[in-house]
């Protein structure tokens, strides 16, 4: 493998860069939503929810193969193929004339980051001296906590010149962070990587969680025992039997099964998703009844956003002080449950009035205090028990579960919200997502009990070649 070590810190800045500006999408677009919707006449809740999930479930399917691609072809040709790929879709979302145009390229924005998010943490781990690689890491990783705190506020700044500036804040970030990378970023490949991934099996998986996703936000209009909804589920039960068939037969696959034999891994992945349903349906729940029900603007939205996720890193450093006498799983399942506690008080608290300070503030802070212990526990468990050559691989998965999460909270929240005629029939609606958040982040805290690292009650992980025999 070739390791440069010339300017490090420069080549950390530039690579934290690219991964801020694909985090902070995220939710910039959250905030933009509905002024997405109004400018699209005509279009739909569900229609609308495939700006998101068509993101997500692109992104979830490419990030684990386009990383192992790299890994075997050039970390550097990759970063720079996702970093330009992210920087021109984001210019054709900006000029897209239809929401289906948004759509498709929204989907090509994530294949960009899906390839870029990856090679960046290889570049930044291949260019830094082993001294200062963990602290390396974790202000790469910040930045998406960074990219949380900052996005509504900025989006909401954004969005009230036009959303489609939620899209061109990305060219002179991407043309800035590709000029400098091509210059100062050192070039890196896995040698020991021989095999092509499996690609056929993402296409599977997206496919899966795809007809899965069409199904929810699409059986309130065409009947939950229609045709088109049961047929729907049955590709995306079958479609999800595929993929696990090639996980199992593929030399390469997109999720190693020995991985799931590790019991911290399979229960962080399980609590990942889980969690990731209530966080993704709590975010859009909150922004849609501030902007149509209580007829927010989007820049005041964007700042009434902004407490929560400022919550995120203050607590994040709160857990990792205590995580050396409490076991993680218990850390994270607090996370949970207080994100329940939050939705559950903002369920009982708003009324058609904005009164935010009484009604929406308080169990908003209060979920975002929860994310903050749950959401960094869960990703730095995930990996503990891993061997060093598979913790990249193991992280991959980890957020792809988080991006999966992500769809299916999106995607449950357009099928309980519907489309409600009144404010009666809105709140109770909206009274319906709440719940929803709340009933998950419970099983997400039930599943991360059993996610406390072996290496907290063992002294050596578990072998890397318990991995290469599987």
């Amino acid at each position: 493998m070739e390791r440069t070590a010339a300017r490090p810190g420069a080549v950390l800045a530039v690579l934290s860069v690219a991964a801020f500006m694909a985090s902070l999408d995220l939710f910039i677009v959250n905030v933009a939503f509905d002024e997405i919707g109004k400018d699209f006449d005509g279009v739909s809740l569900s229609d609308l929810s495939w700006v998101l999930n068509g993101y997500a479930i692109v992104y979830a399917a490419l990030l684990v193969p386009l990383g192992r691609l790299a890994d075997r072809f050039g970390r550097k040709q990759g970063f720079l193929l996702g970093l330009a790929v992210f920087t021109a879709a984001s210019l054709a979302c900006a000029l897209a004339t239809g929401p289906w145009l948004l759509v498709g390229f929204r989907t090509l924005q994530a294949a960009g980051a899906a390839l870029l998010t990856p090679t960046s943490l290889g570049l930044l781990v291949n260019a830094t001296p082993p001294a200062g690689r963990v602290r390396a890491v974790r202000i790469w990783a910040a930045t998406g906590a960074l990219a949380a705190a900052v996005g509504p506020a900025v989006g909401g700044v954004l969005v009230e010149a036009s959303w489609r500036w939620v899209f061109l804040v990305n060219l002179p970030i991407g043309i800035a962070a590709f000029a400098v990378a091509v210059r100062i970023v050192p070039r890196s490949r896995d040698e020991q990587v021989g095999r092509i991934p499996d690609l056929v099996g993402a296409a599977v998986l997206a496919l899966s969680i795809g007809t899965l996703s069409l199904a929810l936000v699409k059986a309130p209009d065409w009947g939950w025992g229609s045709t088109a909804t049961l047929t729907s589920l049955a590709v995306s039960v079958l479609g999800a039997a595929v993929f696990a068939w090639r996980s199992l037969h593929h030399p390469l696959p997109v999720v190693e099964p020995a991985l799931l034999k590790v019991r911290a891994f399979a229960w962080s992945n399980a609590t990942s998703l889980l969690f990731s349903i209530a966080f993704a349906a709590n975010l859009l729940v909150a922004i849609l009844w501030m902007q149509q029900v209580w007829g927010y603007s989007a820049i005041r939205t964007g700042l009434a956003i902004a407490p929560g996720p400022l919550m995120v890193p203050i607590f994040a450093a709160v857990a990792q002080s205590i995580a050396h006498r409490v076991p993680v799983g218990r850390i994270a399942a607090l996370g949970c449950v207080l994100v329940a506690c939050g939705s559950l008080l903002v369920l009982t608290s708003v009324g058609p009035e904005p009164q935010y300070v009484t009604e929406m503030l308080p169990g908003w802070l209060i979920g975002g205090i929860g994310v903050g212990f749950a959401l960094p526990t869960i990703l730095s468990a995930a990996t503990s028990d891993l061997p060093a050559d598979r913790s990249a691989t193991g992280s991959a998965v980890v957020n792809m579960s988080r991006q999966l999460g992500t769809v299916l909270g999106v995607s449950i929240l357009v099928a309980l919200v519907g489309k409600p005629i009144g404010y009666v029939a809105a709140h109770d609606a909206f009274q319906r997502v709440w719940l929803a958040v709340a009933v998950s982040a419970v099983l997400a805290a039930v599943a991360a009990i059993g996610m406390t690292p072996r290496s907290t009650r063992a002294p050596e992980p578990l072998p890397s070649a318990a991995f290469e025999a599987a």
